[in-house]
């Protein structure tokens, strides 16, 4: 099964993916291979205490995870191919300019069966307390004309995906968000989930991708099969973190 996992810049697409691998922290979906050491060891830097980002020098990051998620009623093993991307990668200026790189990158994409985007939260969602800078957000408009050549990428490079799940990462630092409270909501329980899953992009979508409604619908009408959920993530709480790779598992092929 092939997953590419994408983003822009400074979204938490590396925070989110070594969190998820964190064995520590692990409810129903366990990264098998490779250990959290190696990526760890991988991806983050010490002297920053942070995570790195992946480099523009190359078009993908690219492992092959073994993701083991438990189900209702079994336990599935799911061999992904993480594809991280560099911010830079969406550039038009760094599709001229390496263009092999580019091509390598759309061909991985042509086969995929799932998508993970991780995009952030705009400028008029966040908090303003904590210190938190909003002009390190991008607006609101920003962020819907962002969308645009989302749903042209998905629509000409994607013609395999049949799920896509986009996640409003940083949820954390969302206005009127308790994140227990909205995990307690959104979980998965294998016997006694508060909610379907149906139930959960409703309510996301409702709070939180209404303004891109017309780029999704877009998505729904154009692409035969492709069913697009919407999901929130922080790598604050482990709950959000497994749900859109609990979807997945249960979902893709």
């Amino acid at each position: 099964m092939g997953v590419i996992y994408i983003g822009d810049r400074e979204t938490g697409k590396t925070s989110l993916a070594l969190e998820l691998a964190n064995p520590s922290s692990n409810n129903y979906v366990k990264v098998l291979s490779p250990p959290y050491s190696q990526l760890k060891a991988l991806l983050w830097d010490d002297v920053a205490g942070r995570t790195r980002g992946t480099s523009g020098d190359q078009a993908t990051y690219n492992e092959t995870l073994e993701i083991e998620v438990f189900l209702s009623t079994r336990r599935k093993t799911i061999y992904t191919d993480w594809i991280d991307t560099p911010g830079e990668i969406w550039r038009a200026s760094w599709q001229k300019n390496n263009p092999d790189k580019w091509a390598n990158f759309v061909e991985t994409a042509h086969s995929s069966q799932g998508v993970i985007l991780v995009v952030p939260p705009y400028r008029e969602i966040i908090r303003q307390d904590m210190g938190i800078n909003s002009d390190d957000f991008i607006t609101q408009q920003q962020w819907v004309r962002r969308f645009d050549n989302w749903v042209d990428f998905f629509r000409y490079k994607c013609p395999n995906v049949k799920h896509i799940a986009l996640c409003l990462n940083k949820a954390d630092l969302l206005q009127g968000i308790d994140l227990k409270q909205e995990a307690q909501k959104l979980a998965f329980h294998p016997h006694s989930s508060r909610m379907n899953w149906n139930q959960r992009n409703d309510y996301i979508f409702k709070r939180f991708f209404r303004p891109v409604r017309s780029h999704i619908a877009q998505l729904n009408q154009y692409t035969s099969g492709l069913t697009v959920r919407c999901f929130i993530t922080s790598i604050y709480n482990r709950d959000l973190l497994e749900l859109p790779w609990i979807y997945l598992g249960i979902y893709l092929k």
